[in-house]
């Protein structure tokens, strides 16, 4: 006996709301310009996100510019840089230098979307997390230029303890003084874990850290290890920065 199947009717699918020059995209990255390799787990490496993101280099905008000169006449470039991601779809915009936290308060206000610059603007979510006693230390990539400046534009405390990497044998001439394209991956990790020791080290009373180069969550779990501690990084801000762009829709009971 053959049974019949209901007929199957026409999905109606609304309308389709436009204006936008790429769609599904939620999240715009303004990237310095560089030539270091960006390894999985790099912000600057597509496959580190488990969700599409945009690029947006701002040329000339290079890191020894942005970190150790204070980003010195390059705000009206990011700015337009943050205006062209948006005008192609973006909804919110990130930044892959954590002292890019200069331009939060200009590019929140030029491009009208929510922004999140630095990672360091964690600093004061995770300091509440932490019992008494306790508190959030930074490992940089650079600890001399890292200045009150920078921290005050993140909400960051002045007095927090901070580890940087300038003094490490591959990580800050590759990335930093562009000393050469390749990088020696083991030994850039030696010189976070390096950073992350000496920050402890002199402050014991560090109870989690939070990694202000973006260049750094490729070594985060080596250095969780290492210290004991809890690390937090761009890859743990932007995921979060991107769960409220696109939250979960779970299925019904």
């Amino acid at each position: 006996m053959t049974t019949s199947l209901p007929p199957v009717l026409p999905q109606r699918r609304g309308v389709a709301k436009g204006g936008k020059a790429v769609y599904g995209v939620p999240l715009g990255i303004l990237m310095l310009e560089a030539r270091f390799p960006r390894i999985p787990g790099d912000m600057g490496n597509g496959t580190t996100w488990p969700f599409p993101v945009m690029y947006r280099v701002v040329r000339g905008a290079s890191p020894e510019k942005v970190v150790l000169n204070g980003a010195d006449g390059l705000m009206q470039d990011f700015l337009d840089a943050a205006a062209d991601l948006v005008r192609l779809g973006a909804e919110a915009i990130t930044t892959n230098c954590g002292f890019l936290s200069l331009f939060q308060k200009e590019l929140a206000a030029h491009v009208g979307v929510p922004v999140a610059t630095s990672s360091l603007m964690q600093v004061p979510w995770v300091q509440a997390m932490l019992p008494p006693g306790k508190r959030v230390g930074i490992v940089t990539v650079s600890g001399s230029t890292l200045t009150p400046r920078h921290l005050e534009a993140a909400g960051v405390s002045l007095d927090i303890p901070v580890a940087g990497t300038e003094n490490g044998r591959e990580f800050f001439r590759v990335l930093i003084k562009a000393e050469k394209d390749d990088m020696d991956v083991d030994l850039a990790e030696q010189d976070i874990l390096e950073a992350g020791r000496d920050l402890v080290t002199r402050h014991p009373d560090v109870g989690a850290i939070v990694l202000e180069c973006t260049n750094m969550p490729p070594y985060a779990a080596a250095l969780r290890r290492e210290v004991g501690l809890p690390v937090y990084d761009i890859y743990s801000m932007v995921n979060y920065f991107h769960a409220g762009l696109r939250p979960r829709v779970f299925d019904a009971p």
